[in-house]
């Protein structure tokens, strides 16, 4: 039996990593981190950086291993989606087998909240398929929603209405949108929306020295967002962004 934890490391910010985090950071002996690229290594960094900070006395392995690509170009999504989260499973599975020890926990620091848009609990699931025996224990992290309506002061939801959570994908055949968060938004669906009435919050690096904050009318801040949001990501080679969509009462 392999212990594991997934560790809610927060939107960026190292101190929005919770003390339930801290305690779980400090009783791991392995952890595990996906390289992603050379575009992407911010991410790998303000990993090192937080248990540079949780864990300045050292005492741990620190296992970096190359993230497998999911293929974007695939016309069947779901289908490339499942094939990428096998093959991150093969690559999970001999990690907690080769990496954790007898008495050992390894862990995961996962962006935001491990429960909210992330995969790496379905992956958990697939590696057991495989016959990984796993005692796993998750802990909450505050997520990019949370970041985001804090950033702009305003609350997630408004009385007597639902809030959705959706990927940028399924936004234009969404239908009327009231109350909309949207994550994993890689082609600025928001830019073809032309309600008048919409209030967009939009928040890019979240938690991090490069945040980025834009809210008003949809159709009066959408190109800026654009042009910013253009820039941010070929000066940095990557962008992370979020936002809400509210109809204004």
């Amino acid at each position: 039996m392999k212990d594991l934890l997934l560790i809610g490391i927060g939107a960026g910010d190292p101190r929005q990593v919770t003390y339930e985090a801290v305690d779980a950071l400090r009783s791991a002996c392995v952890f595990f981190v996906l390289d992603k690229g050379r575009d992407k290594d911010d991410l790998v960094q303000l990993r090192k950086a937080i248990l540079q900070r949780y864990r300045p006395e050292g005492g741990y392995r620190l296992v970096q291993v190359a993230d497998p690509v999911r293929d974007g170009q695939a016309d069947d999504y779901q289908g490339a989606v499942q094939d990428w989260h096998q093959q991150r499973a093969v690559l999970y599975a001999q990690l907690i087998e080769q990496e954790i020890g007898d008495g050992e926990t390894g862990a995961f620091l996962l962006w935001g909240e491990p429960t909210l848009y992330d995969s790496t609990l379905r992956i958990l699931d697939l590696v057991r398929e495989r016959g990984v025996a796993l005692r796993l224990q998750v802990v909450p992290g505050i997520s990019s929603v949370q970041a985001l309506a804090a950033r702009h002061q305003v609350p997630l939801n408004r009385i007597g209405e639902p809030l959705t959570v959706l990927p940028g994908r399924r936004l234009r055949g969404h239908g009327p949108i009231d109350n909309v968060v949207v994550m994993l938004d890689g082609q600025s669906a928001f830019a073809l929306l032309d309600d008048p009435a919409l209030m967009i919050y939009w928040g890019a690096y979240l938690g991090t020295e490069d945040e980025v904050l834009i809210a008003g009318p949809l159709q009066t801040v959408k190109a800026q967002i654009l042009q910013v949001r253009e820039r941010e990501r070929l000066r940095k080679g990557w962008i992370m962004d979020t936002y809400l969509l509210r109809r204004a009462l």
